[in-house]
């Protein structure tokens, strides 16, 4: 039953890899008895359908396309910054005067401004890191002087406090490339400057899967685990139906990714899909086609604007063996028996459902977090193998043939898949009660609650 006069707000950035795992939390939120508000921005609003989740909308000032609107990233980060923190104070004025006052602001990290906004009515503040907490730990070291940008691209390692030895090709973009990335990696640094101003620090990761690192950091920085934030039904079924996310900012065409499947053999597909976000070149489409074609195996290829760049012969060779489709409901497709290998770009929250899911990963790494991300499948976790370019940045058609063989046959393969499905039962013992991350939320809601009781 919905606690009114207890009343959480989930503020999000507005993109599919953030919008995914905070909705997740907001559900949990609710359906541990909160009253959840969702807060996006007017252009993704109708984009979410979360049961029990009250969604409301606020401005990022471009109200009709969002971030394709602006000029450029500072400039968008700039409007939303300054509309944002604007409308959201005006939404929890609204809230205010009802019966159902906010008590705590949830925010997406890529939003620091939201920190002032509970400030200033003196409400509870937490924090989301989307990212892993071991990529979360190199922007901390560098608030605290262990290193400074820009980081040398001449040195051969680079080596901290429970992480593994990095080399510069494994770092994220945003340190390796600090210029190209300027205007949000002055936001990254912002929210970790003020970290331990926040109430809480939320990290979508579990205890057992960094474990080092929450060894190295103990007492030390104030970040709790509390994924992986991935729909109910694929780990700890606490919420009844919880199937998706709730949210689809393009239209999935799930229906006949889930026929197509039901035709293939267990364990046989290729699931290959580089996120919402990441851009693919002519060139590296005709060779991935070909990689795919090459391994002869069943293939389903999630390609946004696939019709200018797929060869022709190429998809008339295919028949029945691929299926080409701009959008699907990823988890619904990791879940289903007859995939076999997941070909990733490497996004955490893709890693997330992997790992879930129970799914060995190709990776193909493109930039942001995604380099690190993939050190730690390869070489950490051992989940999967990492496919390298060549000197032009082009990942080969028999690079990636290598990569699918290595995770698909022979004791490789096994090996890949043991220590896969090791992970989705941690992942799985984390969520449900009593696990890492399930005590993390009940200390966070007992004490939301509390203060609501004084």
């Amino acid at each position: 039953m919905e606690n009114k006069s207890c009343h959480v707000i989930v503020l999000t950035y507005p993109a599919q890899g953030h919008i995914n795992p905070l909705l997740q939390f907001a559900k949990l939120l609710a359906s541990r008895g909160l009253k959840t508000t969702f807060a996006t921005t007017y252009y993704t609003v109708n984009s979410i359908d979360a049961p029990n989740v009250h969604v409301e909308p606020i401005s990022d000032g471009f109200d009709e396309g969002g971030f394709k609107q602006a000029s450029s990233v500072e400039a968008y980060l700039e409007s939303f910054k300054a509309v944002g923190s604007r409308t959201l104070a005006q939404l929890i004025n609204k809230f205010d005067a009802s019966d159902s006052p906010v008590r705590c602001i949830v925010y997406d990290s890529l939003l620091p401004w939201a920190l002032e906004v509970a400030k200033e009515f003196g409400i509870y503040a937490a924090t989301f890191l989307t990212n892993s907490a071991s990529l979360c730990s190199l922007y901390w070291h560098i608030v605290n002087g262990l290193f400074t940008l820009p980081v040398n691209p001449e040195i051969e390692s680079l080596s901290l406090p429970g992480l593994p030895v990095l080399a510069f090709h494994e770092l994220p973009s945003f340190l390796a490339y600090p210029t190209s990335h300027s205007a949000y990696l002055a936001v990254v640094m912002e929210k970790f400057y003020r970290l331990t101003e926040n109430d809480w620090v939320f990290c979508n990761s579990f205890e057992e899967l960094e474990s080092e690192l929450v060894k190295a950091m103990k007492g030390l920085w104030p970040v709790k685990m509390i994924g992986p934030m991935v729909p109910s039904a694929y780990l700890d079924q606490q919420i009844e139906g919880d199937t998706a996310y709730g949210a689809n900012l393009w239209e999935p065409t799930t229906d006949q990714c889930l026929k197509w499947l039901e035709t293939k053999p267990s364990g046989s597909v290729l699931y290959v899909s580089f996120g919402s976000m990441a851009s693919v070149s002519d060139e590296q489409v005709q060779e991935i086609a070909w990689g795919l074609k090459a391994s002869n195996r069943p293939f389903m290829w999630v390609l946004k604007g696939s019709e200018n760049k797929l060869p022709g012969e190429f998809m008339d060779s295919i028949g029945e063996t691929g299926l080409v489709v701009t959008w699907c409901n990823q988890l619904q497709v990791l879940a289903h028996k007859a995939v076999g290998c997941f070909v990733t770009h490497c996004g955490w929250n893709s890693i997330l459902e992997a790992l879930s899911l129970g799914v060995p990963m190709v990776c193909v790494a493109q930039g942001t977090d995604q380099p690190t991300n993939a050190k730690f499948v390869e070489d950490i976790w051992k989940v999967g193998v990492r496919a390298k370019r060549n000197e032009e940045g082009i990942l080969t058609r028999k690079e990636l043939y290598g990569c699918i063989r290595q995770v698909m046959e022979g004791e490789s393969s096994r090996q890949v898949r043991g220590n896969t499905n090791k992970w989705t039962e941690l992942a799985k013992k984390a969520v449900s009660r009593g696990g890492s991350s399930d005590r993390n939320i009940s200390e966070f809601l007992a004490k939301v609650m509390e203060r609501n009781k004084a």
